[in-house]
């Protein structure tokens, strides 16, 4: 029996070598080019940051002597109702959230605090919550959220083309939080995006103008390709009396 040859990594960590994806796989062919792996980046921010041992001990906002912030009596009773939902107001966590982006453009500390003095939680078990879903803002975005999906299928149909036409027309936009995402889950009409929580598609980079300008004049996007517009299979179930998408009354 031969000796072994030797490994070049002997003595590395284990688990470095295992996520290393620029380490060449051999085949019998020779060594394999590394796979490119999330190029748009799907990681949510944040989540290498360490814990701030500094802080104070976390408290619950209103309770026992600590401020109470000033919480505006519409989100309180948006919070409120959610609650209700649920057996355990914990569960009411993310739609809270939620509701307290729609107020402040994103969950600010601001909005944080006054969502933990309606439901009775820490700030601190909130931003836990809020920093592990990347659909939950932690720092300043646009009000507006434009989610391309870059997945494989929407890939494949020309996502990337889409994303970068996108990137690039609001990229002096502070009113537009343009993102690639990972998957949206509408493969039928890929490429495609979501709008302020309204999918569309199939798109390409020529729809990108009256995209971008249907969202600042407060206006249903592309209402001629927004899924909750496409027919169906059942003929008793189509209709062309489209009543305003949920998402996009009163917006502005």
């Amino acid at each position: 029996m031969s000796a072994p040859e030797h490994d070049p990594r002997a003595g590395e960590d284990p688990l470095e070598v295992a996520v290393d994806f620029e380490l060449p796989l051999e085949a019998a062919g020779g060594p394999l080019p590394a796979v490119r792996r999330y190029e748009h980046g799907s990681r949510v921010p944040g989540w290498d940051e360490a814990v701030d041992l500094e802080k104070e001990p976390a408290e619950i906002p209103g309770r026992a002597g600590s401020p109470s912030p000033d919480v505006p009596q519409a989100l309180r009773e948006q919070i409120e109702a959610h609650m209700a939902n649920y057996p355990d107001r914990h569960s009411a966590s993310l739609p809270a959230l939620e509701a307290a982006q729609r107020v402040h453009g994103w969950c600010s500390p601001e909005a944080m605090e006054q969502v933990a003095c309606v439901m009775g939680v820490t700030p601190a078990y909130l931003e836990s919550v809020a920093s592990f879903y990347d659909m939950i803002e932690t720092t300043p975005v646009g009000r507006h959220s434009v989610y391309v999906c870059t997945n494989i299928s929407c890939s494949l149909r020309g996502a990337d083309d889409l994303y970068a036409a996108i990137s690039q027309a609001a990229a002096d936009d502070g009113a537009v939080n343009v993102r690639s995402f990972e998957c949206l889950g509408a493969c039928d009409i890929a490429p495609m995006a979501s709008v302020d929580g309204v999918y569309v598609g199939p798109l390409t980079p020529a729809d990108v103008p009256q995209l971008l300008a249907d969202v600042h004049a407060g206006r249903p996007v592309l209402p001629d390709k927004q899924l909750a517009r496409r027919l169906v299979a059942d003929p008793h179930a189509n209709s062309r009396e489209y009543p305003p998408h949920p998402l996009e009354q009163g917006r502005s």
